[in-house]
């Protein structure tokens, strides 16, 4: 895994451009559909122009016949047009939404992370939905756009055909709106982006605190906890304001002026009739089309602003999606056998940090400061990866610089002591593939079989998110069970039994060398039951191994140990 700088940046055009790229097949489709319902919409009043015109010729009952047979026909291609155009657009609007919201997640949840510029867990899960499905609203932005074109191009040709300066009227008068709607885009576009970054502060701040509520409600800190997310909603809140009136402006505006253009048609169109330049037939045509032409200006005027706010969301996807890993894992794979080697390992409060653990050896660590034990947990789990660190870590002979995460992760477990409990079963926490072969034994080594036993539904309990429904020791306990159900060659537990009564722990700490013999455990913890059950325990002091003994040799003779681990 060595550390690289040459992943390529990928800022929201080039996220526009791979959306708009992959979907040019449906999007060719929907637009052809789009262009023709346009295209059939403004035949409607054109068509109503030529039967005044010709039925005031005629007038006959053929021709009316006629005449209706073709609204018919058009008011059916305007229906199905629409209806199977946006199928297409739509379809494919959600497919590309799901394949962004796909892709940052697994950018979130990569064995490797991505150095994300200081984003939390909630700003990425907003960047994972919101985000993801404004960018996807390009795929529609672009074929309705055209089809808009299409609409105000045959309108203009049809008033041409009718009055030139009818149909210059509508071309200078669209292409001024839509110069005045770009540059108040624009605003938009940057208002919307911050927006956008506060509600996802807004998020991540609920998160932590979702997270820490059990710690607020015991100090007493949940009001001030509350506080603090009032401030960062309440800010998120005036961006939302400022970004609606914004929007409310343009809108506004657009109306507006599509409304001024409609009635300079119809004006128009109307003197030219009155000082006979045009016929009666011609002036339907007219103010028909200056009616039905303020739908696809307005369309035609709002796709700016789509774009601006989807060129946003991309660029705060590619916040997500550019930032480089941290490593670039290896290729290789750890021999079987699951010897673990620390080698001069400097991170942190670990100062050359060196021991070996034999393949099927139980060892416990005892430090006498937490944030060493951290460290090492970092190191272990790969949270901090091999350039973050001096010296070397090797897993079944091989260094961990050179095996892929994916590997590690199949080989050694390293179970943190405030792992997550997800919302679903006792079961689908503890085994969440459905695979394991060593269930019904971790759950009797983990001692939660008292917890199975309260509930008729038995391992099928259902446990709320984050474990609301349980109690810390239980909570820990479950997640126990879930990392001795994995079965790794390696298993890493980092303060298993914080949570459990003196009784309990004992039983847990025999039944972890009982499942465990023949497998490679290291225990890190302070936990007398457990150090008496490891084959040899590591003192680790101030960043490096200062003694090396079994638990009750270093109780006899090490005053120090005595003091740090008694209870």
């Amino acid at each position: 895994m060595m550390a690289t700088d040459t992943q390529r940046p990928r800022p929201g055009a080039a996220i526009l451009r791979t959306a708009l790229r992959r979907n040019i097949g449906a999007m060719i489709a929907g637009t052809v559909l789009m262009g023709l319902y346009q295209a059939a919409e403004t035949a409607f009043p054109i068509a109503l122009g030529l039967i005044v015109e010709h039925t005031m010729q005629d007038r006959s009952l053929g021709s009316l016949g006629v005449s209706i047979g073709s609204l018919a026909v058009i008011i059916t291609t305007v229906s199905l047009s629409w209806r199977f155009g946006m199928r297409v657009l739509q379809k494919a609007n959600t497919t590309e939404a799901h394949r962004w919201r796909v892709q940052v997640a697994a950018c979130g949840l990569q064995p490797v992370a991505r150095d994300v510029d200081g984003l939390k867990s909630g700003e990425i899960l907003t960047i994972a939905t919101e985000d993801a499905d404004q960018t996807a609203d390009i795929i529609e932005v672009v074929p309705l756009l055209v089809s808009s074109l299409v609409a105000v191009v045959v309108a203009a040709v049809a008033l041409s055909l009718a009055d030139i300066r009818l149909g210059l009227l509508v071309v200078v008068g669209t292409v001024g709106i839509l110069s005045i709607l770009a540059v108040m885009s624009k605003r938009i576009g940057s208002s919307t982006q911050e927006q956008q970054a506060k509600v996802a502060r807004a998020g991540a701040k609920v998160a932590d605190l979702i997270i820490g509520l059990r710690p607020l409600h015991g100090f007493g800190g949940n009001h001030a906890a509350f506080g603090s997310y009032r401030r960062v909603s309440t800010d998120a809140k005036r961006q939302a304001i400022t970004v609606a009136r914004v929007n409310g402006a343009y809108a506004g505006t657009a109306l507006a002026l599509n409304a001024v253009l409609a009635a300079a048609v119809s004006l128009t169109a109307g003197w030219l009739a009155f000082e006979g330049r045009i016929s009666i037939g011609e002036l339907v045509m007219a103010v028909g089309l200056a009616q039905f032409i303020m739908e696809p200006l307005k369309m035609f005027s709002e796709m700016p602003k789509y774009v601006m706010i989807a060129r946003a969301s991309a660029e705060r996807m590619a916040l997500v999606l550019s930032a480089p890993p941290v490593t670039v894992p290896g290729p290789e794979r750890p021999a079987p056998g699951g010897d673990l080697e620390v080698e001069g390992v400097r991170h942190g409060t670990l100062r050359g940090l060196k021991f070996t653990v034999a393949a099927g050896e139980f060892v416990a660590i005892a430090p006498y400061q937490p944030r060493a034990a951290a460290d090492l947990v970092a190191v272990l789990a790969v949270n901090a990866a091999p350039p973050a660190y001096e010296g070397v870590v090797r897993l079944g002979g091989q260094e961990l610089a050179d095996l892929s995460v994916e590997a590690v992760r199949e080989h050694m477990l390293v179970n943190p002591y405030d792992a997550e409990i997800f919302g679903g079963t006792l079961r689908t926490n503890i085994d969440p593939s459905g695979s394991s072969r060593t269930l019904p034994e971790a759950v009797e080594a983990s001692m939660l079989t008292d917890v199975v036993a309260l509930h008729r539904d038995g391992l099928d309990y259902a446990v709320r998110d984050r474990g609301a429904n349980l109690s810390g020791g239980q909570r820990q306990r479950l997640s126990l069970a879930r990392a001795l159900a994995a079965d790794t060659d390696v298993l890493v537990l980092h303060n298993p039994t914080t949570a459990v009564d003196a009784v309990t722990e004992q039983l847990i700490a025999r039944n972890i060398a009982k499942l465990r013999r023949g497998r490679t455990t290291v225990v890190i913890t302070s936990s007398p039951a457990l150090l008496d059950a490891a084959d040899r325990v590591l003192v680790l002091d101030e960043g490096v191994i200062t003694a090396e003994d079994t638990h009750r040799n270093l109780l006899a003779g090490d005053e120090e140990y005595c003091l740090a681990v008694a209870r």
